[in-house]
């Protein structure tokens, strides 16, 4: 499986909230955009499945593209 890009985070959620990933912007509020709990943990067992090790609390915390890229962006292997 493909390791996650910024461009795939954003295409994943957007085709959760039934959107283009274009429609939307980094710095929106993705539970004011239609995010769930629910769907969220979607997202996190997808992307678990792709390398990335977020927390629930963590991406619920600030619920933006821009704050969760840092959080899901792979890390080198030391």
């Amino acid at each position: 499986m493909e390791p996650l890009t910024y461009d795939s985070v954003r295409a994943d959620i957007a085709d959760l909230l039934y959107l283009e990933p274009h429609e939307l912007a980094d710095t929106d509020d993705l539970f004011a955009a239609g995010l769930d709990s629910v769907r969220l943990i979607g997202l996190i067992e997808r992307w678990k499945a792709r390398g990335a090790t977020p927390a629930f609390v963590d991406l619920a915390e600030n619920p933006t593209v821009a704050a969760w890229w840092p959080l899901l962006a792979p890390r080198p292997a030391p």
